[in-house]
């Protein structure tokens, strides 16, 4: 069974699926920690409730932020860490010590980098009339969104396509091609 850990700023949908994968046998892994740079994430209260070790590590928390989230991910023997809308910037001593795995809902290159995230990214999708769209699960490296692609899912955007609707269709893609990258990943 292989370790990883969860990175989560907020609700950590992919959390979520990672977890219901291990526990229904589709994926050999066990979720030792989860991590979070916000006191009020709710992935935190889930991470509790699934009886999973949790941490808040911040500027307030720690001097050095990296240096905590690299001891932590020590400490639980973990080999890769998954960023389930994890808002910070990853430091290399964490990429180039673990495999860190980021789900982002667009299809990279495009639409990514930046503050391209959640419905940000939804909303530049269709202003500018783009005819498909879909999820790139990749490789975390030191810049935003450009580390080798695992794997990518598209779907093709209705007429009169909203960014709520887009971004709803995306997150149900998005927990078949997390499982499907980690499947990928392990073997």
């Amino acid at each position: 069974m292989t370790n990883i850990a969860i990175l989560a700023s907020y609700n950590g949908s992919g959390f979520d699926t990672l977890y219901q994968a291990s526990k229904n046998g589709i994926l050999d892994i066990n979720i030792k920690l989860v991590i979070s740079n916000n006191t009020n994430a709710v992935a935190l209260e889930k991470a509790q409730a699934y009886n999973i070790n949790s941490y808040i590590v911040n500027a307030t928390t720690d001097t050095n932020v990296d240096e905590k989230i690299y001891t932590l991910l020590k400490e639980h023997k973990c080999k890769y860490v998954f960023l389930s809308g994890y808002m910070k910037k990853i430091s290399s001593k964490i990429t180039n010590n673990f495999k860190v795995i980021n789900s982002h809902p667009s299809l990279l290159p495009k639409y990514g980098g930046q503050g391209m995230y959640g419905r940000y990214v939804h909303e530049a999708v269709v202003k500018n009339n783009e005819k498909v769209s879909g999820v790139t699960v990749h490789e975390v490296n030191e810049k935003y969104d450009d580390g080798k692609i695992i794997l990518q899912k598209q779907l093709h955007l209705a007429d009169g396509e909203t960014p709520q609707t887009l971004e709803q269709k995306i997150k149900e893609l998005e927990k078949s091609t997390i499982v499907e990258s980690f499947i990928q990943c392990l073997k």
